[in-house]
């Protein structure tokens, strides 16, 4: 019995289904298929490293990042003007080998595929999508044409291109705009083919390549006109012929215009000897003036040197030739004035040096910290032996350059961007006469470093530490930012400040004024603000793991989204702070007043808030896990979506206080009080509640475990 005969369905051909599904796609969709493929290629070859590297961070960093991980980040962030706060952060040493293939993997996909290209006509997604690229004959395009086709056509020019315009036409820093600028260049770099019936690209006419079927040769598709059955063009072997241009041949056309070559060779060797002779007669004049002005310089600044040198010299003539020295443009006239400085014995002359170093300009500060250091380290020697007058002496001159470098701050402002301050002495002294009080209020003092300064007592009203850079914009790599981490700022006043992502690790800001200043993405690690006024301080997303806080007053300040692990900020007041979507795992709240301050998404894990004043406080969907919340006022505390597991509850007053007499008659009685704060809240795993509060817990809407057996 024979069996009816059908149709089994089952392939036969070796290839893939794959391979045929591609086929009944057209060239072009193919095409931008293998485009889109080799480029995740190269973005999942670069992410999926450094993503592992930031999983990998975490532990011990003890070793600096890779120098050359660490520039090409600098040359990224500069190109593309995308702000980089740590440029010498230290990083787990798996983390420095993800993070160098990160940086190796695109580079090493790319020359590979490249390689592929040139000699092949293929990359692995084009073969995957069968497409391949050609030369005029059909061979494989070589690395000359791969490198135009692939390097300046499809890549440099358009997205050179979309950078200049984005970078020139004030849409800069915006990535976005970036991005969609790149793919309007590309796009039309795509739509050379609706003008030319070999359905090239520009950077196909670049190459001088075509793209064609990997299996039958034929050409790619129109995308613009899917209909034009015209532009189907199917060959076996592509061999297309090249007008050759007439190429120019020099000495043949000299052979045959001798006259003219004649008269260009006479007149290009006129000119050439003329404008010799006109350009040497300048330059020995300028060389003359240059050396005659310099002579001059020279024995004028000779002549005031003797003058200071002569012991007969009146303090007012040597006043006036301390001024005159710094009018002058001899480089030697400064190292000379900072020398007199740290020698000089009469007052009226250390001011007129003073005087003569501010008149030139910036230029004067390095070699005045240099002499501020030295004289600070005679004046706590002398301190240990001295007698008074030398005391004085040291005294007088330190304040010289106190007074010559806050001078130069505050004339050149915004004009000392950069300039190294580390370590100078620029502290309030109160003793007469050599009294000094720093004050650079509405000054500029962005990307000035202040490391290790001693500025206690300062002001700082309202000035600025961070701006933008040389392209005029805030939020970029070139941002001026100052560094201040280590200063002593005890008892400065930096009210209304702008320091935004300023760099004050470790700096001593005991009873300090910072309230108003805007500090949003600042570094403060371990530094004490201990008893400090942040009243209203923009803190927002901030780094404060394992600062102190002890008795501050943080009155309305937002930290949202800021880190404050460990941080100790036992007394403080916040009434009103947002601490919105923060870190607090571990902090410490002791004793705390934080009335009415929004916690809502914050992680509190393990923090001791015990005898905190926590009334109204907003704890929505805050993990308080283990959290130490002992003898806690959490009357009209929002604890919605709040998790509780562990949280230590004994003697936490959840309950509303009774209403006082004068508004008895209108308040509501506190047995039937009711508010949707514990609503559905899960006390099951809370830690040592008493009755009471089960009940209180249970009257509220509440869910623990013993809630049932009370119904």
């Amino acid at each position: 019995m024979t069996s009816p005969t059908c149709d089994s369905g089952i392939n036969n051909n070796p290839e893939t289904s794959w391979q045929l599904k591609s086929k009944q796609l057209p060239i072009w969709v193919r095409r931008c298929g293998a485009w889109a493929t080799e480029v995740s290629l190269i973005v999942v070859s670069g992410t999926v490293p450094f993503w592992l590297g930031q999983l990998g961070n975490i532990g011990n960093k003890s070793v600096p990042l890779n120098p050359v991980v660490a520039k090409t980040t600098e040359v990224i962030a500069n190109t593309f003007g995308i702000p980089l706060r740590n440029r010498y952060q230290k990083v787990t040493p798996l983390a420095n080998l993800l993070w160098s293939g990160a940086l190796l993997a695109p580079p090493v996909i790319v020359a590979w595929q490249l390689y592929l290209l040139a000699t092949t006509g293929q990359t692995l997604p084009k073969r995957w999508f069968e497409v391949r690229v050609v030369a005029a004959l059909g061979n494989s395009p070589g690395w000359k044409k791969t490198l135009i086709r692939e390097g300046v056509g499809k890549w440099g020019l358009p997205m050179g291109t979309a950078y200049l315009i984005w970078r020139m036409t004030g849409a800069f820093p915006s990535l976005g705009i970036l991005l969609l600028l790149g793919g309007l260049t590309s796009f039309i770099d795509i739509y050379f083919v609706r003008f030319n019936k070999l359905r090239r690209t520009g950077h196909d006419k670049l190459g001088n390549t075509f793209v064609v079927d990997a299996n039958s040769g034929q050409l790619d598709s129109n995308p613009f006109s899917l209909g034009d059955t015209e532009t189907q063009i199917s060959i076996a072997t592509i061999v297309l012929t090249e007008k050759k241009s007439e190429s120019f041949y020099l000495w043949p056309w000299i052979r045959k215009n001798p006259g003219i070559t004649l008269l260009i060779v006479t007149t290009v060797g006129m000119v050439s000897v003329l404008g010799t002779i006109f350009g040497t007669h300048v330059y020995i004049q300028n060389q003359a003036n240059w050396r005659e002005f310099k002579q001059q310089d020279n024995d004028m600044f000779l002549a005031l040197v003797n003058k200071l040198s002569l012991t007969s010299t009146k303090p007012q003539e040597r006043r006036v030739s301390v001024l005159a020295l710094g009018s002058t443009k001899d480089p030697r006239a400064i190292p000379l004035l900072v020398d007199l400085l740290g020698q000089e014995k009469e007052p009226s002359i250390l001011d007129g040096i003073q005087l003569s170093l501010v008149s030139a300009g910036p230029t004067v500060l390095p070699e005045l910290r240099r002499l501020n250091q030295a004289l600070k380290n005679d004046l706590d020697s002398l301190s240990y032996g001295g007698n008074s007058q030398e005391q004085l002496l040291v005294s007088l001159r330190l304040r010289a350059t106190q007074k010559a470098i806050a001078k130069v701050l505050k004339v050149y402002s915004g004009l000392v961007k950069d300039v190294d301050l580390s370590g100078v002495d620029l502290g309030q002294v109160t003793s007469t006469p050599a009294s000094f009080t720093l004050i650079l209020e509405n000054t500029d003092l962005s990307g000035v470093k202040f490391r290790g300064a001693i500025l206690n007592q300062a002001s700082f009203k309202n000035s600025r530490f961070y701006g933008p850079g040389k392209d005029n914009r805030l939020g970029t790599f070139d941002d001026s930012i100052a560094d201040l981490s280590g200063a002593n700022l005890i008892e400065a006043n930096l009210m209304g400040a702008v320091l935004g992502p300023v760099v004050m690790q470790r700096a001593d800001l005991f009873r300090a004024t910072l309230s108003k200043a805007r500090m949003p993405d600042s570094i403060l690690k371990k530094a004490n603000l201990s008893s400090a006024k942040l009243i209203e301080t923009d803190l927002h997303r901030a780094n404060l793991r394992e600062a102190s806080f002890t008795g501050a007053d943080l009155g309305s300040a937002d930290l949202s989204e800021a880190n404050l692990y460990r941080a100790n900020l036992s007394k403080v007041k916040a009434e009103g702070a947002s601490f919105q979507s923060s870190d607090l795992r571990e902090s410490n709240w002791q004793g705390s007043n934080l009335s009415g301050a929004n916690f809502s998404r914050a992680n509190l894990k393990k923090a001791d808030l015990s005898l905190a004043q926590l009334t109204n406080v907003n704890f929505r969907n805050a993990q308080l896990q283990n959290a130490n919340l002992r003898n806690t006022d959490l009357s009209l505390a929002d604890l919605r979506g709040a998790n509780l597991n562990g949280t230590d509850l004994k003697g936490a007053k959840l309950a509303v206080p009774k209403p006082t007499q004068a508004e008895q008659f209108l308040a509501t009685p506190l047995d039937t009080f009711k508010s949707d704060h514990l609503r559905g809240v899960n006390f099951n795993f809370a830690k040592n509640l008493n009755p009471d509060q089960i009940n209180y817990i249970c009257q509220q809407g509440g869910v623990h475990e013993k809630c049932k057996s009370r119904e």
